[in-house]
């Protein structure tokens, strides 16, 4: 659950310590906190993140947490509220910081995606544990994206290096507040000058493509849609004695791919 990162006299961790630097924050005033409660019957912990990396004018974020929700799960709760959905959340992780005052020891812990915060909270008293969002270094990829929005020429984003397909596709469409699926689209790399196409696999990772990419070649990323893919829609189906529920594939009426 836990990486241990490192462990220091309190005196020094700001200066040996890279991670808690992030730490060393203003006294915080009433403006910069608010309170945000998830869609649970039963929040039973809150727990206070520290957001610099996303908001320099906001210095944390108060939620409402269940046992349960894991830091994969805060990180997208807080790109959500932030308004930030078209940032890829593998570029964030969290990090734990518990301060010992007794014994003057500060340990600052990276925490993994399963990891709960409320539940490490719980294991430790009030003011004596903090959590922060971190960010890491991700690369640029440009995606030819006029399939989902007409007039559109392309996208520039940035992402993880372990994001996959199918997650850039959905930061695609959360760009575009699109509420389509997923599967309803393909990621292709192409070269005109080599009459190349191939089509990615969905947990390919685009970032990793690209960087096998020979130098100075045309090579680009087009998303397409997929002519075959066909959505589910649950229709009753009534018997004598009771009815049953089915699922009828409706073919999607869209099939034109887009070339460059």
């Amino acid at each position: 659950m836990l990486k241990h990162v490192h462990r220091a006299k309190c005196a020094d961790t700001l200066s040996i310590v890279s991670t808690a630097s992030s730490f060393n924050h203003e006294p915080m005033s009433s403006r910069c906190s608010s309170i945000t409660s998830l869609n649970i019957s039963n929040p039973v912990d809150t727990i206070k993140v520290y957001t610099k990396c996303l908001r320099a004018d906001l210095e944390y974020k108060t939620l409402g947490l269940a046992y349960t929700t894991t830091c994969s799960e805060v990180i997208s709760i807080l790109l959500n509220k932030y308004r930030m959905r078209h940032r890829d959340p593998n570029l964030f992780y969290m990090t734990m910081e518990i301060n010992l005052r007794k014994i003057g020891l500060r340990t600052v812990f990276v925490l993994d995606n399963e990891s709960c915060p409320a539940v490490l909270q719980s294991c430790h008293p009030r003011g004596e544990s903090r959590f922060c969002l971190q960010s890491k270094k991700g690369g640029l990829v440009k995606v030819y994206d006029g399939e989902l929005m007409p007039g559109s020429k392309y996208k520039s984003l940035l992402i993880s290096e372990r994001t996959t397909v199918d997650e850039l596709i959905r930061i695609l469409l959360n760009c575009y507040n699109s509420k389509e699926q997923v599967e309803q689209f393909s990621l292709y790399e192409l070269s005109k000058s080599e009459e190349y196409q191939r089509k990615l696999h969905h947990d390919d990772m685009p970032l990793n493509v690209q960087c096998c990419w020979p130098p100075n070649s045309d090579y680009i990323f087009i998303i397409k849609r997929n002519p075959n893919y066909k959505s589910k829609q649950v229709q009753t189906v009534w018997t004598d004695h009771h009815h049953q529920e089915k699922e009828e594939p409706l073919t999607n009426e869209y099939e034109n791919f887009i070339y460059i």
